[in-house]
């Protein structure tokens, strides 16, 4: 079974696949503001810009963590 959230702030969504992770702490060292894993939901999508949040989810090194941009209408 696949785990996997989106968590949307209008402007980009995160998807979090929780069995792709191998816990490299590295999106809580870039931008812990948004990824805070005492926290639920772990991810706050308000806590940082769009463009710091797809900055820090690209250097994911698993592949856990991946983003679309939402369509503006």
């Amino acid at each position: 079974m696949e785990d996997k959230k989106e968590y949307s702030n209008g402007e980009v969504t995160v998807v979090w696949q929780a069995e792709k992770c191998i816990h490299s702490a590295n999106c809580v060292k870039n931008n812990p503001q948004v990824f805070q894993p005492k926290m639920r939901p772990w991810i706050n999508i308000e806590g940082s810009s769009s463009d710091k949040i797809i900055e820090t989810v690209k250097k994911c090194p698993s592949g856990a963590l991946s983003f679309y941009q939402n369509k503006q209408s």
